[in-house]
């Protein structure tokens, strides 16, 4: 059996293609450390997958960036530095896309004409051709964006590729 590690981190931010399972890890780590788990889609989207102005989201980030102890998901490029300025971890989900696909038409079915948790009340649950392709364009848009952003501040970061190796990271701490 391992050395059992203590957990040191108050501020996280988990990362990664859409369906790697940011939201899941979020609630797993919130409920195992006791932090809350805060969705970015959910302050993101209004019912109906409406988008909420900016200036509401940001006011709305801001308040939970400013509390001492939080799990954040989501990737919202736009405001990634200013959320890695406050965070004392990045947690990167760096899946491969065939497996992320496959977790968007497993969560598409599991939550068919329902919200899931982690999305705004009123937003049913869908993946739209625009999602799909940019999933698809994850690889080459998106994630050299967040590598380079990572590389730029002192903030630590893990890179997992598997789910296996994310929850083995996970499973040292008591």
């Amino acid at each position: 059996m391992g050395l059992i590690m203590e957990f040191k981190y108050n501020r996280i931010l988990i990362v990664g293609c859409g369906g790697a399972g940011k939201s899941t890890l979020a609630r797993e780590m919130g409920d195992k450390f006791n932090i809350p788990a805060i969705h970015l889609d959910k302050l993101h989207w209004l019912p109906n997958w409406i988008e909420r102005p900016d200036s509401e989201f940001y006011t709305l980030l801001e308040k939970e960036l400013e509390k001492p102890r939080w799990i954040i998901d989501g990737n919202y490029t736009r405001t990634f530095e200013w959320r890695l300025q406050y965070a004392d971890l990045c947690i990167f989900l760096d899946y491969p896309i065939d497996l992320c696909l496959t977790s968007i038409d497993c969560r598409v079915k599991m939550y068919s004409g329902k919200s899931r948790p982690d999305m705004t009340e009123g937003c049913i649950e869908r993946a739209d051709d625009e999602f799909v392709e940019w999933i698809n364009s994850y690889s080459k848009n998106v994630r050299p964006k967040f590598l380079e952003i990572l590389n730029k501040y002192s903030v630590p970061y893990l890179i997992f590729t598997s789910r296996n190796q994310t929850a083995e990271w996970l499973n040292q701490f008591n």
